[in-house]
């Protein structure tokens, strides 16, 4: 098995959907690689008090053909720099270190969802937003903010857009959606309540739906035609949901990019666009720029 993605990312990406024992065996690796490295099947079983099967299955759930696979992937995280990147940040340190580690975090969880990612489950969302007339953006909190930037983005597409920042006017739009549409869903711990019951509504009224989330739950996975996996870090100054806004606007800068180059009649909806909103410049003259 490939070494990428990262066996520490996987695990991470998962964790929500372990058993209570999953669970356990994942924050014993998360919190101690190293030592987790070094440990045979029946070290990590015994000190954990697990079966040696159960630490077997953990690995197999995560896609590898047997613990010493797994391990040497876990070895591999273990003394990898990029893997343990943490930023610091000091109250006395100066705004150029500051700025560095800023950008070190932001730069770490673009390459971390890069890793993570499925072509093929890019390739399917864009699939579904090209065979979709309207796409509807939904989104709670901070989630909600990304979904608002993905509808400014989309609508210079031919696609008819959508976007609610009430819940209950998303829950309307979710429930009148049909076939020919696609609803995207932002949870960045696919545990939002609401999410969970508009992507149930969306999918009931025959909408497609592709979620973006860092923590891919069952109940969100059982509404879900296609799933994108956004990576990011807990850090001292910022919370990981708000560091995740970051990966998960440039999963949607993907798909648009590539709606945007497949799609008929786009150069003339940016045409119409552009026109638009060139009357708002200072100093509009009536004359286009050439595009």
């Amino acid at each position: 098995m490939s070494a990428t993605p990262a066996v520490l990312l996987r695990i991470k990406s998962s964790s929500s959907t372990f058993t209570p024992k999953e669970q356990k065996i994942a924050q014993f690796i998360l919190a101690n690689p190293v030592e987790a490295s070094r440990m045979t099947i029946s070290e990590m079983a015994s000190k954990l008090r697990l079966a040696d099967s159960t630490i077997f299955k953990f690995a197999k759930r995560l896609g590898y053909q047997g613990f010493r696979e797994f391990r040497d992937d876990l070895l591999a995280d273990a003394y990898d720099p990029q893997t343990s990147i943490h930023e610091n940040i000091c109250p006395d340190d100066d705004i150029p270190t500051v700025t560095q580690h800023v950008f070190q975090s932001s730069i770490k969880s673009l390459e971390d969802t890069l890793r993570l990612q499925d072509p093929e489950a890019i390739s399917n969302a864009v699939d579904i937003l090209l065979g979709s007339t309207r796409v509807s953006f939904h989104g709670c909190g901070e989630s909600n903010a990304v979904a608002y930037d993905s509808y400014q983005k989309f609508l210079r597409s031919p696609l008819r857009s959508q976007f609610a920042q009430d819940y209950h006017l998303q829950l309307m739009q979710a429930s009148v959606m049909g076939p020919e549409d696609c609803a995207i869903i932002i949870s960045h711990t696919g545990l939002t309540k609401e999410m969970i019951h508009l992507s149930a509504i969306a999918k009931d009224a025959g909408a497609r739906t592709i979620v973006i989330t860092s923590y891919p739950s069952s109940k969100l996975l059982e509404n879900a035609d296609v799933v994108l996996v956004s990576i990011s870090d807990e850090t001292g100054y910022r919370s990981e949901s708000l560091s995740s806004r970051i990966s998960q606007l440039v999963l949607i800068d993907t798909l648009y990019t590539a709606v945007m180059f497949r799609m008929p009649q786009v150069s003339e909806t940016l045409h119409k666009m552009r026109r638009a909103i060139a009357t708002t410049k200072a100093d509009y003259s009536g004359q286009m720029d050439p595009l």
